[in-house]
């Protein structure tokens, strides 16, 4: 009969437990003191195997201990790093600043900034503009060749001179060198920060009226004229 009760008592354990992927110290300490009363009478736990399981118990609760103290930590330099962000973004309130982004919102401004970083300089630059659904809206040929940084505006008008619809838009960049081969363009958006929003998902810069993150900033610049 105290094999039976042992094998119920198991049984009621595995049910208690199953289901959690990990135990905690409260799981390991109800395992611990049921096998202590249902253990066999007649051939009673080794008290050096007792020991060994309450110093088990002990190093799990401190380990425990430890792990809530690494979490607490973490949180507070997290909220520590989000304050400091906080506070720094809003001193660049009215800086210039190149987004890596290539995504134009259009939403009934009269005109979106735009750019390109070239490597060297180049024989020819073509900007296409691409609607939501891909297809081709703007193509511009004359842009600037020359080695650095090269910013343009677009009017939100196709090839036939139209204004498009509002919405997103995304610009693609092909230079190619003296040799003819493509050279590698990096492709920016251009504005000024005029706010900034502290929101759920992080803080947000503000800029030409639309929301871009921190990490999409490039460059910081002085603004210009």
């Amino acid at each position: 009969m105290i094999n039976n009760i042992g094998t119920t008592t198991n049984a009621q354990t595995t049910t208690a437990t199953k289901g959690k992927s990990n135990l905690g110290k409260d799981d390991f300490l109800k395992l611990m003191m049921a096998q202590m009363k249902y253990q066999d009478p007649m051939n009673p736990m080794d008290g050096t195997a007792f020991s060994a399981q309450l110093a088990q118990f002990s190093s799990l609760e401190q380990l425990t201990n430890i792990n809530t103290s690494l979490t607490n930590s973490l949180n507070a330099n997290l909220m520590l790093a989000e304050s400091v962000n906080n506070t720094m973004s809003a001193t660049l309130i009215g800086k210039d600043v190149k987004l890596s982004n290539t995504t134009i919102q259009n939403a009934g401004q009269d005109s979106a900034s735009l750019g390109y970083t070239l490597p060297g300089d180049a024989v020819s630059v073509k900007i296409s503009i691409y609607n939501e659904a891909g297809a081709l809206v703007k193509t511009i040929e004359d842009a600037s060749t020359t080695k650095g940084d090269n910013k343009l505006s677009w009017d939100f008008t196709d090839n036939d001179g139209n204004t498009v619809f509002d919405g997103n838009y995304t610009f693609q960049v092909e230079a190619k060198g003296a040799n003819g081969v493509n050279m590698e363009v990096t492709n920016f958006l251009y504005g000024r920060i005029d706010g900034v929003k502290f929101t759920a998902d992080g803080t947000k810069l503000m800029v030409n009226n639309f929301e871009y993150l921190l990490a999409d900033i490039l460059e910081i610049l002085n603004p210009e004229p």
